[in-house]
């Protein structure tokens, strides 16, 4: 077995291989320490470089545009709401406008169905009349006619009875 010497004390064979986890774990952690102190290191100079002053104008800046931002998204939609209100009140005028012209077409076709029916009623008393007066007339024209006919043949037959007239 190996033996070694390390400041007066002599390590043999077994414990020697105790020994170099031993020191590869007090290696790695001071390694890892350094690197971990490095990093503090570099995060603290980092954080010494930030401006606040810079990020506290920034985020002041953030929240006076969002502030304007928000007010201008309120005044359009109180517009909005105005406009809307505003063609609403349009819609229901020209629901009632067409409603009143519908309820007066509707009007004007009672109307004019009630005139039509007056003037077939008067047409059909109308073409009544015409023709009771056309057979009156007829009537009397054949009446006249039968007076007529008898007259001629009255004188027809009193011309042939005339002696005067030479045969």
């Amino acid at each position: 077995m190996a033996e070694v010497e390390i400041a007066g004390a002599k390590i043999k064979g077994g414990k020697l291989m105790l020994l170099v986890p031993i020191v590869s774990a007090l290696g790695g952690g001071l390694w890892g320490g350094f690197e971990f102190y490095k990093d503090y290191m570099d995060m603290k100079e980092i954080i010494q470089e930030i401006d606040v002053d810079t990020i506290t104008a920034q985020n002041t800046l953030t929240q006076t545009k969002l502030d304007e931002a928000i007010d201008y998204t309120r005044d359009i939609k109180n517009n909005l709401r105005e406009d809307i209100m505003t063609v609403e009140g349009h819609v229901d005028k020209i629901r009632n406008e067409v409603q009143n012209a519908i309820d007066e077409m509707n009007q004007l076709q009672k109307d004019t169905l009630a005139s039509m029916r007056e003037v077939e009623a008067l047409n059909r008393e109308t073409e009544k009349d015409v023709r009771d007066t056309m057979r009156e007339t007829e009537s009397r024209i054949e009446e006249a006619m039968t007076k007529l006919e008898e007259r001629l043949s009255m004188r027809l037959q009193e011309a042939l009875d005339n002696p005067l007239v030479g045969n």
